[in-house]
């Protein structure tokens, strides 16, 4: 409602203990010859990747283990004598037996993926495969980066007090909505702008592919890494050798139905908060839960006006309230975190949210931010279809409000503002579409049921696509395989990317309630 930050789509790192139930898999099914790749990339797939140290390549701090490098791509596969970008790879080599790489992407779009290859440390996964993360063209560490705001910009937008969706609370937004695209065009450029979408990553992870040296590709991905996943699969089905894709984006849905989704989402994961800490003692929502919405409007509708104070000077504006807030509906393993939040609120401070926001936001101590949020809204808008009929806007932001009403601010007129893709200067490179990929080796999709950014009947609608095993985790949080700590849903993981072993179309795992 008026905000640039997106929900982003990222695994989330907290335990949680369950149990699992399997039926038998199915035999596999035979793959389709792909074209050879064009002698033009030659250059690119023929690469040698020069592994060194991670502090040549990155500032992020990743585990001593882990070796880092560049690899190089065409911006525009269509032109591969053109210009080139540069991605930065990291990876822990396998402590046994190799079987070959495991390509792991944590999510996103805009999130870096060097540090995730530290997941499932001591597991068969670090003994059989190389782990290897990417960031994507870009993001993060990769060459050249997607850049729309500076960090004094960045916190001045965070500090903005909201406007209403009258005319001229409209006009506000549509302006400004502009002014940040104006500035994504003068710092990144629209060639460049122009090839960051799906369609280019998945282009990327065959060459990495196959300049790691393997014949076929084995990926975890989670959240916007199952696009990632699905799509690639959809675009080389004979070099696939295992997807996990968990947290499934349903890539036939369009962005008005999958925003609505999320929102329901999130609203479901906020009741489940609430009926949580209303049996706490001291909750700050009060003792009754059908009052929590009513109680949470009220802790952060004076904002606007009032900002919190807080240790940092900025203080914590109605913005970074909510961003903070939806941060901690992520997973229920920050639900504690999120009460102190709000208890603080009462009382007129408001570092804890503050720092949650930090966090999404990707707001470093010393004042920098990662470009998670520029890649994020460069990513979605060449992604997606963009939105430019104010009627469905209006419509879109009407029912998100009733999808969401602890998001409400109570400003809706019926009207909207066009967000800021509808402004973007490069036309979309993907349309929403059912994927059929006849052939394809069985895969593994793991869907959460109470997950607030991606829904799990988006896991079931992805699964039925692709012809997937399907593994149900029950539990509040945005993705679980080999990050929520269920023995169940991790030997069943691992097992299919090491053996092949297929977990079944039934397999249903963690917490029963």
């Amino acid at each position: 409602m008026g905000l640039r930050r997106g929900v982003l789509g990222v695994a989330v790192l907290a335990l949680v203990a369950g149990g699992c139930s399997a039926q038998d898999s199915e035999p596999p099914r035979p793959t389709a010859p792909m074209p050879p790749t064009p002698a033009a990339l030659d250059k690119f797939y023929g690469q040698t990747v020069d592994w060194g140290s991670c502090a040549e390549v990155t500032g992020e701090r990743l585990p001593p283990s882990a070796e880092c490098a560049k690899l190089t791509v065409p911006v525009d596969y269509a032109q591969p004598q053109g210009a080139t970008a540069q991605l930065a790879l990291s990876r822990i080599p396998a402590s046994g037996k190799k079987i070959g790489s495991l390509l792991l992407n944590p999510g996103g779009p805009g999130v870096s993926g060097l540090s995730i290859v530290s997941l499932a440390g001591g597991s068969a996964l670090a003994e059989r495969f190389d782990r290897v993360g990417f960031d994507p063209r870009g993001v993060g560490s990769s060459t050249p980066s997607i850049t729309c705001l500076n960090p004094q910009e960045t916190d001045a937008e965070r500090a903005e007090r909201p406007v209403g969706n009258t005319p001229e609370g409209i006009a506000v937004q549509e302006t400004e909505n502009k002014e940040y695209v104006g500035k994504c065009v003068e710092r990144t450029g629209t060639e460049f702008l122009s090839h960051v979408g799906t369609r280019e990553v998945v282009q990327d992870m065959d060459v990495i592919r196959a300049v790691l040296g393997d014949s076929k590709l084995s990926y975890l991905g989670y959240s916007y890494g199952t696009k990632l996943g699905s799509a690639y699969a959809e675009k080389y089905p004979d070099r696939v050798r295992a997807l996990v894709l968990d947290g499934a984006i349903d890539s036939s849905q369009d962005p008005v139905e999958e925003s609505l989704r999320q929102a329901a989402g999130f609203q479901k994961a906020f009741d489940g908060f609430s009926a949580d800490c209303v049996r706490q003692p001291d909750c700050p929502l009060g003792t009754d839960p059908a009052l929590a919405v009513a109680r949470f409007r009220d802790l952060v509708n004076p904002l606007p006006d009032k900002p919190a104070r807080t240790k940092d000077p900025r203080g914590l504006s109605y913005g970074d309230a909510i961003t903070g807030v939806q941060q901690a509906l992520y997973s229920d393993s920050l639900w504690r975190g999120l009460s102190t939040g709000l208890t603080e609120l009462a009382q007129g401070r408001g570092d804890t949210l503050l720092q949650l926001a930090d966090m999404y936001d990707g707001r470093n101590d010393d004042g920098t931010y990662t470009n998670t949020q520029d890649a994020f809204n460069a990513i979605r808008c060449v992604d997606d279809p963009r939105i430019t009929d104010p009627a469905i806007a209006s419509r879109q932001d009407a029912n998100y409000r009733k999808a969401a009403p602890f998001l409400d601010d109570g400003t809706g007129t019926g009207a909207a503002a066009l967000e800021l893709c509808a402004f973007w200067p490069v036309p979309n490179s993907s349309e929403p579409h059912r994927i059929s990929v006849p052939g394809l080796p069985k895969v593994v999709v793991v869907s959460t049921t109470e997950d607030p950014a991606t829904p799990y009947q988006a896991g079931v609608d992805l699964a039925q696509q692709l012809g997937a095993s399907l593994i149900t985790f029950h539990g509040t949080r945005h993705t679980a395989a080999l990050v929520a700590g269920d023995e169940c849903l991790d030997s069943a993981v691992i097992a299919y990317l090491t053996n092949l072993t297929e977990p079944g179309s039934t397999l249903s795992c963690g917490p029963s309630d």
